[in-house]
């Protein structure tokens, strides 16, 4: 019988992601741990940039009206789901990555970019710095409190951790509610996010690549596998 899986990221992307578990005839636990809302910020000059570097679909849903002063840029994006929101705002996406912000720098310092704008959240990795010029956070995600009756749900299931700032609370989620970490694995979208939540887990899978629906795949994978003796 096939595990659970929890689904730990922000709505919209929760039910997204949860969606595409079920239709797959698993378990989906729709638990996001954090909400994300716009912070106000003022659009530089786009002709002060060369590209557009995003990390998370959030800042395309939150961005506002200041957008439209930055639409000229090519843009580089982390993912499928941060570039097609890209798209939708009337961004043209010169390039995708799936391993992570600095390898999507790495590429874009490749493709002769020298003076980035990178939009942001509030929590972040990527900071100026190198082709980085600027970072402008235009959203913020906040904490949502789980419920012990939420929390129990966890119990012997497998997790998507899909940022180090995740794994963290749920680390702590887990400890609070006297939960065995032994009986959770984690499928973690990098090798930040996993060290995030610490140790003592059953299992840890971080995927070589975290595109289309590799962590998805990975979760099921491991929610079908037997559990190690």
């Amino acid at each position: 019988m096939s595990r659970p899986i929890a689904v730990l990221r922000p709505e919209p992307g929760n039910r997204v992601t949860a969606a595409v578990i079920e239709a797959s005839g698993r378990t989906a636990i729709r638990l996001p741990l954090f909400e994300a809302r716009a912070m106000p910020w003022d659009a530089p000059e786009s002709q002060e940039f060369d590209a557009l570097i995003l990390t998370s679909a959030n800042a395309m849903r939150h961005g506002g009206a200041g957008l439209a002063r930055l639409l000229g840029l090519p843009t580089y994006a982390v993912g499928e789901a941060t570039a097609e929101a890209a798209r939708r705002a009337g961004f043209q996406v010169a390039a995708m990555g799936s391993t992570g912000s600095a390898d999507l720098v790495a590429l874009a310092e490749s493709r002769g970019v020298r003076h980035a704008l990178h939009l942001a959240g509030r929590e972040r990795t990527l900071e100026t710095g190198g082709i980085v010029a600027e970072v402008i956070a235009v959203y913020a995600t906040d904490p949502i409190p789980v419920s012990a009756a939420a929390a129990a749900r966890l119990a012997g299931s497998v997790v998507l951790v899909q940022s180090a700032r995740s794994g963290e609370l749920l680390g702590q989620i887990v400890d609070a509610a006297g939960l065995d970490r032994s009986a959770i694995a984690l499928v973690a979208i990098g090798r930040r996010a996993a060290e995030s939540a610490g140790i003592g887990w059953e299992r840890v899978v971080v995927p070589a690549d975290f595109g289309g629906t590799a962590l998805t795949d990975a979760a099921i994978a491991l929610a079908d596998s037997p559990c190690p003796d």
